[in-house]
């Protein structure tokens, strides 16, 4: 049946075909033109060839360098300070969680009544860290140690000492507010 089909549809196409040869040079045109988009693949193909070991080279390039700066960083000042002197380390952990304490205490007691007091003793304690970190670095560069190290302890208890100071002074403001309103209420 297929055949069929086939054979009716040569039939009715049979006065449409083009007979015609090419004219002449097509053949020479053809090849040309083949050869043309040949030699753009070949060239489009070498300039690929080359992105790939470049961009492979470069990947190689920057994963050695985060490497290199990652094992020669230098240490932080915390950890020069421990190489130092050990003890140093420890104190400093023993006062830093026994101000942070007081600090957040004090952040916690702040009022209306008792702001300007708070942000002032903030003030104080950024400054005293700030001295600190200049104890730190005089240590670090080889400075009298056991004079900056006790420098370093009075900088601790200069900052608990004030915290403590201060949490007075708010206990005294808030039983002075409490005693004026006992008396204001009878």
């Amino acid at each position: 049946m297929q055949k069929d089909n086939i054979d009716d549809l040569f039939q009715k196409l049979e006065d449409s075909f083009d007979l015609e040869s090419p004219a002449h040079g097509h053949q020479q045109r053809f090849l040309e033109r083949l050869n043309a988009q040949q030699e753009v693949k070949t060239l489009s193909t070498k300039n690929r060839t080359w992105w790939k070991p470049l961009s492979v080279a470069a990947s190689i390039a920057i994963l050695c360098t985060i490497t290199f700066s990652i094992y020669n960083s230098q240490p932080s000042l915390e950890e020069q300070v421990a190489e130092i002197s050990p003890e140093v380390s420890r104190t400093e952990f023993y006062f830093a969680n026994l101000i942070e304490k007081q600090v957040n205490e004090l952040k916690n007691e702040s009022t209306p009544e008792t702001k300007k007091i708070v942000d002032d003793t903030m003030v104080q304690l950024k400054k005293l860290e700030t001295n600190y970190t200049k104890l730190e670095q005089d240590l670090i560069n080889g400075g009298n140690s056991k004079l900056i190290l006790s420098a370093m302890i009075t900088n601790f208890q200069t900052r608990i000492d004030l915290l403590q100071d201060v949490l007075n002074t708010i206990e005294s403001i808030k039983n002075l507010k409490n005693y004026d309103n006992a008396k204001t209420t009878i």
